[in-house]
């Protein structure tokens, strides 16, 4: 229950952070939900995202592989790819029969294998599709249905290309709106170059929220430092993280308090705290789905960057020979060559 200011002359109520003030963006055979439940342990409120999901993989694959979480995960959203409004309307059912948050729409990964499905960042030349996509969507679920996109197609830069193609969602019901503050070149750049090459323009963002006040612009791309993230905070509503979140995690031990004024997780006090919470989890996971340590420890080898012994500590749990042991004892061996060196 939050607490009432004193009723007097000076009090000012500030608003509640926007729901998607910080966002760990959807990334492609990273933010599974072993790396989501292990940055759920550094904070509890940043709003976590799945890989992307096709809608053929939902509607014609396993659906448990993709949609299982741990109800620790919360917020999360199911990120889709897609192009048929019915099937997009099928899996926003399941996203909301499976508990998740929010139902996304990827309107900008670039890749080819993406856009030979028709789908992704080339939906932007299409937004008469893509607000029939998402008037489908709303209408099946409840859920928060939100577009990711990007601020333009190949070179070209005109701001009016972008406005209009989120005014187009804007009135199909979409009301948040994740921008990717780059260029996506679907011909002659891989997707990880267009990671990289297309410039940021941090300012179409800031743009559209001034053009579109009511609804929820959050920015992605490029963001590396709280300093940063504060800069756009002056400008849009939110921001989403991706690989700096997933290289270097320990910066999201921050971030309850700083982005959200509420105390960050017990087990954010300490970088072996987390590792303990992981452990358990990885036992825990072995018991009950036969799953291995080892897929789990990848996304953990960032966690003592910066710190002595790093290396030596992401190698060990990086050491395909050390599958076989529990968990447990591949920590124990750590703890072991820690104290060795300590004593030395």
């Amino acid at each position: 229950m939050p607490t009432s200011l004193p009723a007097t002359d000076t009090a000012v109520a500030t608003a509640a952070p926007s729901p998607w003030r910080m966002c760990v963006a959807p990334m492609l055979d990273w933010t599974d939900r072993h790396c989501r439940y292990f940055h759920r342990q550094l904070s509890h409120h940043a709003r976590l995202y799945t890989e992307m999901v096709t809608t053929g993989a939902l509607l014609h694959g396993d659906v448990a592989r993709h949609l299982r979480f741990s109800d620790c995960e919360h917020p999360i959203a199911l990120q889709l790819g897609g192009s048929e409004p019915a099937d997009l309307a099928r899996c926003a059912r399941l996203a909301q029969e499976w508990g998740y948050d929010e139902v996304n729409l990827n309107c900008g990964c670039p890749s080819e294998r993406v856009q030979r499905g028709a789908f992704g960042a080339c939906l932007m030349r299409e937004p008469l599709l893509v607000a029939d996509c998402i008037k489908a969507m709303t209408d099946a679920t409840h859920l928060p249905v939100t577009v990711k996109h990007r601020i333009g197609l190949d070179a070209d830069e005109d701001y009016g290309f972008v406005r209009d193609f989120v005014g187009q969602i804007a009135q199909a019901g979409c009301q948040v709106f994740i921008v990717h503050a780059r260029n996506a070149w679907l011909q002659g750049l891989s997707p990880k170059e267009n990671r990289d090459i297309p410039p940021l323009r941090y300012a179409v963002a800031a743009r559209l929220k001034q053009d579109f006040a009511h609804l929820t612009i959050v920015v992605n791309g490029g963001l590396r430092t709280t300093a940063e993230v504060d800069a756009q905070l002056q400008q849009v509503d939110g921001a989403m993280i991706g690989r700096e979140a997933y290289h270097n995690p320990w910066w999201l031990a921050g971030w309850d308090s700083h982005f959200f004024g509420s105390p960050d997780p017990a087990t954010a006090r300490s970088r072996e705290a987390v590792e303990a919470q992981m452990v358990a989890y990885m036992e825990a996971e072995q018991q009950q789905h036969g799953t291995s340590w080892y897929s789990i420890a990848r996304h953990l080898l960032g966690l003592r960057s910066g710190l002595p012994g790093a290396r030596k500590w992401r190698q060990t749990w990086s050491d395909h020979r050390l599958k076989h042991l529990p968990a447990r004892a591949v920590q124990e061996r750590l703890h072991a060559l820690h104290h060795a060196h300590s004593t030395d």
